[in-house]
This record gives C-alpha cells, sequence and structure tokens, in this order.
C-alpha cells in the first residue's frame, strides 16, 4: 500500500544504454509505492539528445580519474541499493534498436517484460544488445516473437516516435538519462530520487 496517495505524475526519461537509467529503473517500484505518483515512461534516444545538446556520455569523458571514481561511485549505489550490477564490457552500445522496441511496445501489455528482459540483459548479464544476434537470442529466450517485434521496430511510424519523442525530450531541457520531470520540473541523475520524490510528496 502506498504510503501517501498523490495525482502527481513522474516522467521518466531513459535510454537503456544508460547505467544511471537502470539503476534508477530498479529503483522505481518503491518510489511509486510510497508516493501513489503514477509512471510515464519517456524511452529516448540518449545519442540523439547528447548531439542536440552538445553533450557525452560520462563514461567518455576525457579525464581519467573522473571515468575512475565515476565507477567507484556507482558502484556505491548498487551497494546501497542492494542491486545486481555488472557494467557492460560493449560500452557504449547502440541502443536505437532497443529504443524503438521500447517505442513499439509502450502501449503493449509486453512493456514491462521488455523493460526488465532488457535492463536485466545490460546491466546484469553483461550481453552486448548492439549485436543483433545476442539481441535476438535474449528476446526470444524472454518469450518474445522476434519476427513480429523486428517487424514493429522498423515501422516508419515507430521511427518517426521516437525522434520526435527525443527531440520533445531536448525541448523540456533534457540533457542525459535519466532523466525525471514532477510538475514540470526537471531533476536529474538517479541521484536525485531523493529530491524526485519530495516533488511527488510536497503538496
Amino acid at each position: 500500500m502506498a504510503h501517501q496517495t498523490t495525482d502527481k505524475t513522474l516522467e521518466f526519461f531513459f535510454d537503456f544504454g544508460s547505467p544511471n537509467a537502470y539503476l534508477a529503473y530498479t529503483q522505481l517500484p518503491a518510489l511509486l509505492e510510497r508516493t501513489g505518483a503514477r509512471l510515464a515512461w519517456r524511452p529516448m534516444l540518449l545519442g540523439g539528445v547528447f548531439k542536440a545538446t552538445n553533450n557525452q556520455a560520462p563514461g567518455m569523458t576525457p579525464c581519467e580519474p573522473k571515468r575512475r571514481h565515476m565507477l567507484v561511485d556507482m558502484q556505491r549505489f548498487v551497494d546501497h541499493y542492494g542491486i545486481e550490477f555488472r557494467f557492460n564490457a560493449a560500452f557504449p552500445v547502440n541502443t536505437i534498436t532497443l529504443m524503438r522496441g521500447a517505442m513499439a511496445l509502450i502501449d503493449d501489455a509486453r512493456f514491462a517484460s521488455y523493460m526488465d528482459t532488457v535492463f536485466r540483459a545490460m546491466w546484469v548479464d553483461n550481453i552486448d544488445l548492439g549485436d543483433p544476434a545476442a539481441l535476438q537470442s535474449t528476446l526470444t529466450a524472454a518469450g518474445f516473437d522476434w519476427h513480429e517485434l523486428a517487424g514493429r521496430v522498423a515501422d516508419p511510424a515507430v521511427k518517426d516516435a521516437l525522434r520526435e519523442a527525443t527531440e520533445d525530450a531536448v525541448a523540456q531541457g533534457i540533457f542525459g538519462a535519466p532523466s525525471f520531470i514532477v510538475d514540470g520540473e526537471l531533476f536529474f541523475g538517479q541521484d536525485r530520487l531523493d529530491f524526485v520524490e519530495r516533488a511527488l510528496t510536497d503538496s
């Protein structure tokens, strides 16, 4: 039972290629349980966001000490959350097919299963989902009809929807993942979930 009841909506902007988006994803069920908030999934193509905002993946920073520290700090959160995590050896992974899949299934009953399958394969099982064969075998093993899903991913309407969602995210000030919007206010990073929760519970 939710500890509080709110009529607020939490918008979650994500790309499977972000390890911090995975960390945030693991914490969303408990956060929603505590607040009673509604969740609005906002898939976007992070590469497109980076290009539009002149940004880059934190893990690609040319500052070696910062990269080393980021991995240490990420592990601190993994330990704090008590979750399974393994940094993907294929990082950075091209996620355009994965994100089109999320967009194709966003209103489908299989969406939750798709989210769990892809996030776990990427950030627990260390599978290179940028490899078409690995992606096909992963989704097939999870019970998806690969040919049916591949057809939906190739649908021009799905491609357009993801592109438009990405452009809309940028228009709302999104510059990276994970990002959250509550009542028009932007929060960036899985380490800002305390502030997200406060925004959801403030009257």
